[in-house]
């Protein structure tokens, strides 16, 4: 097959029973070399599951959630046996769920990494599977006792699906390119709430009556539209909901929620903005949870209920393009989804490129010139990081064969991605490019995506056969090679002029001192990120004085500013270095910073080994599962 080639597994969707309620059309498979995942053991063209229903019981005693899956697949005549992705979860039993009768399964061979094959063997009329399951120590869960959360009181559970850890309590193909809708049951102690990834109920309070025996509440939710497995998201917890406008809202704890709904509250404004610049919003409600301090990302995109950092709270919405990015990625990542991790650069890179243009509409022009130049300085980073301009790995289509997906969630993928989409854009103007992203996203809305689908686009809709501008555009090279080709467009010189001069003024000892107070937090940062990494300890002292770095309530400063701190043995930083690595566990802050100690034998891993004993508990398995390998326990 050619690269570009794409074929419709159309024999698998025309076997396809019907479901239990009517689904929408089954997303393709794509069956190209380029759209084959080599992080799933599902053979997704014999068979595949097109709808999950999860009928569940949350146990805080035991960590555990079990019950039952029921898959709809669609399957082919001589099909003997549907495989999922399994990584932890205990299977009880598997009834062909139309007949009842039992079907046979088997565990086969897998890696730490991937987990292992769930292999079920079907009759010649299995359309529909139950599997009967409990799912303990799964690495996507993490359970929060009350002394770990916001408000002290109650205990908490939440999800991260992404990139493969779904698969760790449900039984179903995880993969990216093998869209599915879903539904579910959920039953959660008494004074909890559940909310999930799905519209509908969950904001209307769908919890039944309290079961007099047990104290259990019911929660249901449902997804009509097919979305890759890493989406389906679950929170319980102490929460409250509050509304932000006619479509968006809030939940929290309600410690957190005041500071969270002032925070969002021009959520409704972006939402609106993002469609005149993208499209219709196809996914209903835009709602969002601000989750406990442990959680390990800035923000999860799961639809109709974005997963977010309180770190984001800084009490004057100077963080906020975080909420503009999860909801761009509701055009990129969750309408066109990456069909493998290779192309992660199609969620974020997209995404990226989209948060900034919400961002010049909501604050201004200038606003998202500075985020752009700052993302520029990110993809310098990371390109050293990747080994130079040739590593391997500062290729948008990465090959993550044999490794982890996460391995692609650098800043490769976000900052080159939205480098290439700049470039574009530039070359053939707005009046143009927009109109093509537009129907991007509408012509492969809710189905997965390749490279090479993104580039027959553009040739298709942009180019159109002229050779000069296929030239200037230097597509494969900026999609399939190294490093930054040269039409990449420079930062805006003038973005950051004043904090550039302040800079230089400062290796003669002249802070901004009266600047300092009017500047943004983005300029703030390009401060403290530009200053020389070698500092003397008068040096740090002077910061420190001048600006009172380590008291500060804005935790992109404050790791800015401990990076700086940790790189120069700052012992009075240590205090303030120690409390942002027990206070949270956003693996962006987390991780470089426990690396830097840890390989700092003399001064830097004896704070690390302290802090690390301290906080681990409080840190997802995610962030664990990194950070023990550094040998810190």
């Amino acid at each position: 097959m050619t690269r570009f080639a794409i074929l419709l597994a159309s024999a698998l969707v025309l076997a396809a029973a019907p479901a239990a309620h009517a689904a929408p059309p089954v997303a393709p498979v794509l069956a190209t070399a380029d759209a084959v995942d080599p992080h799933s053991f599902a053979r997704p063209l014999e068979a595949r599951v097109t709808n999950v229903a999860l009928d569940l019981d949350v146990d805080f005693a035991r960590q555990s959630i079990a019950g039952s899956a029921t898959l709809d697949i669609a399957r082919r005549p001589n099909a003997r046996e549907i495989v999922l992705d399994s990584k932890g979860y205990e299977v009880t039993r598997v009834n062909d769920a139309a007949t009842g009768a039992p079907l046979p399964f088997r565990l086969g061979t897998g890696t730490a990494e991937l987990g292992r094959p769930l292999a079920i063997t079907l009759r010649p009329g299995t359309r529909r599977i139950r599997v009967g399951y409990v799912a303990r120590n799964a690495e996507a869960l993490q359970w929060l006792t009350p002394a770990q959360t916001a408000g002290k009181r109650q205990p908490f559970l939440f999800s991260q699906g992404q990139s493969i850890f779904n698969r760790s309590w449900i039984p179903t193909q995880d993969s990216p390119g093998i869209r599915q809708t879903w539904s579910a049951r959920i039953r959660v102690p008494g004074p909890l709430t559940a909310v999930m990834s799905a519209p509908g109920q969950r904001v209307a309070a769908t919890s039944g009556p309290a079961n007099a025996a047990s104290g259990q509440r019911t929660f249901t939710f449902r997804m009509d539209e097919p979305v890759a497995p890493y989406l389906i998201a679950i929170a319980v917890g102490d929460l409250q909901f509050q509304s932000l406008g006619e479509r968006t809202g809030v939940w929290a704890e309600p410690v957190t929620l005041p500071a969270a709904a002032r925070e969002l509250e021009d959520t409704e404004k972006m939402v609106a903005t993002a469609e005149r610049l993208f499209g219709k919003y196809r996914w209903g409600r835009y709602d969002m949870i601000v989750l406990p301090p442990s959680f390990p990302f800035g923000g999860m995109e799961n639809p109709t209920l974005t997963f977010l950092t309180p770190t984001f709270i800084a009490g004057d919405k100077s963080l906020t393009s975080l909420i503009a990015h999860e909801l761009a990625h509701s055009w990129s990542g969750n309408l066109a989804t990456n069909a493998t991790w290779a192309d992660f650069w199609l969620n974020e890179g997209t995404t990226t490129y989209a948060e900034r243009r919400i961002i010049e509409e909501v604050y201004r022009p200038r606003v998202a010139r500075q985020q752009v130049a700052l993302g520029i300085d990110a993809l310098g980073q990371a390109i050293t990081d990747a080994g130079g301009p040739t590593g391997a790995d500062t290729r948008l289509a990465i090959d993550l064969k044999g490794r982890s997906p996460d391995e692609g969630l650098t800043d490769i993928a976000y900052e080159k991605g939205a480098a290439f989409l700049r470039m574009l854009e530039s070359q053939v103007g707005r009046q143009r490019f927009d109109p093509f992203l537009r129907g991007w996203f509408d012509r492969h809305a809710f189905q997965p995506v390749t490279s090479a689908m993104f580039l027959a686009d553009v040739r298709r809709e942009l180019v159109r056969g002229d050779a000069a501008l296929e030239q200037r555009l230097q597509l494969d090279r900026w999609v399939y090679g190294t490093g930054i080709p040269a039409n990449a467009l420079p930062a805006d010189a003038q973005a950051f002029a004043e904090v550039d001069r302040a800079v230089t003024a400062a290796a003669g000892g002249a802070l901004p001192s009266a600047a300092w107070s009017g500047w943004t937090t983005d300029e703030r940062l390009r401060f403290l990120t530009r200053l020389p990494r070698q500092q003397s300890r008068d040096g740090l002292d002077a910061l420190e004085r001048t600006f009172r770095l380590n008291e500060t309530g804005n935790n992109e400063l404050l790791f800015a500013w401990l990076s700086l701190a940790v790189a120069n043995r700052y012992d009075p930083a240590v205090p303030a270095l120690e409390r942002f690595l027990t206070s949270q566990g956003r693996r962006k802050f987390v991780r470089p910073l426990m690396k830097t100690l840890a390989d700092d034998k003399a001064w830097g891993r004896p704070i690390a080994v302290r802090a690390y004993r301290r906080a681990r508990p409080g840190y997802h398995p995610l962030v664990t599962g990194e950070l023990d390998k550094l040998g810190l326990l």
